[in-house]
């Protein structure tokens, strides 16, 4: 009796030991993906200045890993879809206060909240962000998987209003989480211009001339 009690007490840390080992050191896991809290479309505003600024999306969310070793990000993309035209920004940069090229991101059990900025290619900066219904969707390659993992899936429609808006080379549109109502509200806003610290100078010295003709006791 002592013998089988002491062998399924060992049977049982064996079972204990291999399933931890298994959680731990082997299960390769997966990476997943937080809702996001805000989804941008727009123009990238580091190149609003410019005649054609490149078209953007941008979203912040949380990445983590399903298993305890983590996994690494080789790379991440977004598909977007309107009616038949499709435009994938390949181009992908995250962070926070300071940008990187992505370029491998490991994503531990913990996770990584960022920044992820995406941005169309050279030759897809034709594309619109014009009226209609957009299906969203997020792309990480994995590092040893064969075929990129599909993140997130979001449905999110651009009115006729927000279109207008967005023909103002200086306005993005924001689609921001409203967990009550369980749906993304969007929202314009215009990159109000910075001032040129020339001409800003220059606006200074001729207003200075002009209040120095104008004072009667300088004549």
């Amino acid at each position: 009796m002592a013998d089988a009690v002491t062998t399924s007490i060992s049977v049982l840390a064996l079972v204990v030991s291999s399933a931890t080992a298994w959680l731990t050191l082997f299960r390769r896991g997966t990476v997943k993906v937080t809702q996001p809290t805000v989804i941008y479309f727009g123009p990238d505003k580091k190149h609003w200045k410019e005649k054609r600024a490149p078209p953007k999306v941008y979203l912040r969310a949380l990445l983590f890993a399903t298993s305890k070793r983590g996994r690494i990000v080789q790379s991440m993309h977004v598909s977007l879809t309107r009616n038949e035209a499709r435009q994938t920004f390949n181009i992908w940069v995250h962070g926070e206060s300071k940008l990187v090229r992505g370029s491998g991101l490991f994503v531990g059990e913990a996770g990584v909240a960022a920044n992820h900025h995406f941005l169309a290619p050279p030759d897809g900066t034709a594309f619109a962000f014009i009226e209609g219904s957009y299906h969203l969707e997020l792309f990480a390659q994995l590092l040893g998987d064969r075929a990129p993992k599909r993140l997130l899936s979001q449905r999110l429609d651009v009115s006729r209003d927000l279109a207008t808006a967005l023909t103002d080379p200086r306005a993005g549109l924001y689609f921001d989480w409203g967990p009550d109502s369980g749906r993304y509200l969007p929202h314009i806003e215009v990159l109000e211009p910075e001032l040129d610290p020339t001409m800003l100078m220059d606006s200074l010295r001729r207003a200075s001339g002009q209040t120095a003709q104008a004072d009667p006791e300088g004549e």
